[in-house]
């Protein structure tokens, strides 16, 4: 490849993030987070070319890019690396003796369930490792379409039940279990609550942390996918998009899904009270909501990617004889996320049931803000707040 083509392809990236996203007033550090949005563009395009060349796929360019830079091994820290039945885990300990036993904190990185590692999320890791005084286990589950949907949930549960298990090795306290995650990782932190219910003969969790999680594919047209659909780091389409990349589908049905045709009439009849705008707070509402029309209902759609209406890709489907028996919560939403009303309706449905929740929302927050923490001035202040808030959370417990 030339060595014009990168930087002709970041001024097209550019040019396209100029025309194609929206940038609301009130977002944190708009121009940078355009420049890294163009960044994105540029990789996911070069991707393709190089995919059409036979050169790599378009996901392995974009899970080199959005790994990041190693950190420096943190010189406070024992980093240990292992593996569970295949599955890397990266153990975080602080170096200091322990005055009693430590909390443990599982820790399941986003990214659709197609790209993300436990390298791209060291510095959250290590940070929570050190202000939580904590044994922080990263969990690098193995990654879609290569390693095909559910494989990601077992994958999450055997590392969090080899934790559970070997919890004095660690001088955890099993009173102080923590399951964690941001975005996609967040869907899998609270699968995992969910499964573990059952499990009458390990110690229960202690509490979740969701950060920015998503949790249903009922329904695109919220008043946050509306609001938005076209504010980065995550589209409105993006979000489907992906979901057909990590169940290995031809995104064929792609705008009937966005449209919510693949919903049969029965099952939004039956979720409504727990998926629909009107749950939502109109505070929520103020900023460009419209209402969505009825849409027909489509068989071969709902056929074609049904598994994101199963209990696992939607835990927010789940009956309230599960939900009521689940750990004290830690919701984190932000404003100019089309995730944002998944964490707030997750939020009523748990209140409703008598479960305890700490809402933490960021007014300029963004999907994705957290990839960039601990970059120094390549961050976003607002990361900063909502790692320091989540830190705040788990010292309280």
């Amino acid at each position: 490849i030339s060595p014009v083509v990168v930087p002709a392809l970041f001024f097209w990236g550019v040019f396209y993030d100029l025309f194609s996203s929206e940038l609301p007033l009130g977002i944190d550090q708009p121009l940078k987070l355009r420049f890294y949005h163009s960044l994105m563009i540029t990789t996911m395009v070069l991707g393709k070319i190089l995919q059409k060349l036979g050169i790599c796929s378009d996901l392995s360019l974009m899970r080199i890019v959005l790994d990041g830079i190693p950190p420096r091994r943190d010189s406070m820290l024992l980093i240990k690396d292992i593996k569970v039945d295949e599955v890397p885990l990266r153990i975080y300990q602080p170096k200091w003796p322990p005055t009693g036993k430590r909390r443990g904190i599982l820790y399941f990185h986003g990214g659709a369930g197609t790209f993300g590692s436990i390298r791209a999320c060291e510095r959250i890791c290590s940070y929570m490792a050190k202000k939580c005084n904590s044994v922080v286990v990263s969990v690098g589950y193995r990654l879609a379409p290569e390693h095909p949907y559910p494989g990601q949930y077992f994958d999450c549960l055997n590392a969090t039940l080899y934790f559970m298990r070997n919890l004095e090795e660690y001088h955890v306290d099993p009173a102080l279990i923590i399951l964690s995650g941001d975005s996609c990782g967040a869907n899998f932190a609270t699968v995992i609550c969910q499964i573990l219910l059952n499990k009458r003969d390990l110690p229960k969790v202690r509490a979740q942390v969701l950060l920015y999680p998503g949790l249903q594919g009922l329904d695109f047209h919220l008043p946050s996918y509306q609001q938005n659909a076209s504010v980065p780091l995550l589209f409105r389409k993006s979000v489907v998009y992906f979901c057909f990349r990590y169940l290995n589908k031809e995104p064929s049905g792609l705008e009937d899904v966005l449209q919510n045709r693949h919903v049969p009439e029965s099952m939004k009849q039956k979720y409504k009270k727990w998926v629909s705008a009107d749950i939502i707070p109109d505070t929520f509402k103020m900023r460009d909501y419209i209402p969505q029309k009825l849409t027909s209902y489509k068989p071969e759609v709902h056929e074609a990617i049904k598994e994101i209406l199963a209990i696992t890709f939607s835990p927010l489907l789940a009956e309230d004889s599960i939900i009521r028996q689940l750990p004290e919560c830690y919701i984190l939403t932000c404003e100019f996320d089309v995730l944002r009303d998944d964490g707030l309706l997750y939020k009523k449905r748990l209140e409703d049931n008598g479960v305890q929740v700490t809402w933490c929302h960021s007014e300029s927050g963004f999907h994705g803000i957290l990839s960039f923490f601990g970059y120094g001035i390549f961050s976003f202040l607002t990361g900063k707040k909502i790692m320091d808030s989540t830190v705040n959370f788990i010292n309280s417990l």
